[in-house]
């Protein structure tokens, strides 16, 4: 394994865009796990398939666009969807969780009519549905980087507000916080967090990612801070392991991610119940 991945550069691509991911996912997953918003990520996942089965169509069907890169296409969906579920929102004010299931049903069926155009099934999709090790091209690791830098230094800026909204919404609002731009920003961020994870976890287990180490991390953490650091050292641990296991074994490397992140929160929950046991024998 090592030495391969010295000897080939698709190896280090694919190892060094998990590693951003399993920075950049779990900390937008805090934010998302906290504020109850753990389906939005499902909802854009699927969305995101959307158009990737778009333009894999668009590339079978136009000579011209054959090489077209469906991240590409994908984003674009991603970020559409952003837009639209801030605009259902502002419409069910008091049903505002309709927004998710409205554009996942969305997303599933435009997906479904356009997999179908397109023949069923292929190789390339199988790998956008559950991630590959060798699909990562570096054009794709440019656009993760970039986009890594904008999660990151946007969390940075608006950490204050975006824990405030998070935690006590209604008095972010009445303390004069800009709360609906706010939200619109991190919906964005979710969006292309999810578009670009997909390469390595794969569309139908990204959101897993997401959550699944904030879960783990929330039960031995102490504070808010705690937990988003505990979530990223999980994360590393589930997208390396991951990915280490699925080029050894010829697995599907988003399936052996989630697998590795289960495990994390059972031995989390373990961790939590033995500090308990602890507190009560002394």
């Amino acid at each position: 394994m090592l030495s391969d991945l010295i000897h080939y550069r698709f190896l280090q691509d694919t190892f060094l865009t998990g590693i951003i991911i399993g920075i950049i996912a779990p900390l937008l997953g805090c934010f998302i796990v906290v504020r109850r918003l753990s389906l939005i990520a499902d909802a854009l996942s699927h969305i995101t398939l959307a158009g990737i089965a778009v333009s894999l169509f668009i590339s079978k069907t136009c000579a011209p666009l054959s090489n077209l890169n469906p991240l590409y296409i994908g984003t674009g969906f991603s970020l559409l969807a952003s837009l639209f579920i801030e605009r259902l929102r502002s419409i069910y004010k008091h049903y505002q969780e309709l927004a998710i299931p409205i554009i996942m049903s969305g997303g599933i069926g435009i997906g479904l009519i356009f997999i179908s155009l397109a023949n069923g099934f292929n190789t390339d999709l199988f790998n956008y549905l559950f991630g590959s090790v060798s699909a990562v091209s570096q054009t794709d690791l440019y656009l993760i980087i970039g986009i890594s830098i904008v999660v990151i230094v946007t969390i940075f800026l608006l950490y204050k507000e975006l824990f405030l909204l998070s935690f006590d919404e209604e008095y972010a609002r009445a303390s004069g916080l800009p709360a609906k731009t706010i939200h619109f920003i991190f919906i964005v961020l979710v969006a292309l967090v999810i578009s670009v994870a997909m390469r390595i976890v794969g569309i139908l287990l990204v959101s897993a990612l997401m959550t699944l180490p904030v879960a783990a991390s929330i039960r031995i953490s102490r504070g808010f801070k705690q937990t988003i650091l505990f979530s990223i050292i999980f994360g590393e641990i589930a997208v390396i392991g991951g990915l280490t296991s699925a080029y050894e074994l010829n697995l599907a490397p988003g399936g052996a991610i989630v697998v590795i992140s289960i495990l994390l929160l059972f031995v989390s929950m373990m961790i939590k119940r033995l500090r308990g046991a602890s507190a009560i024998s002394k």
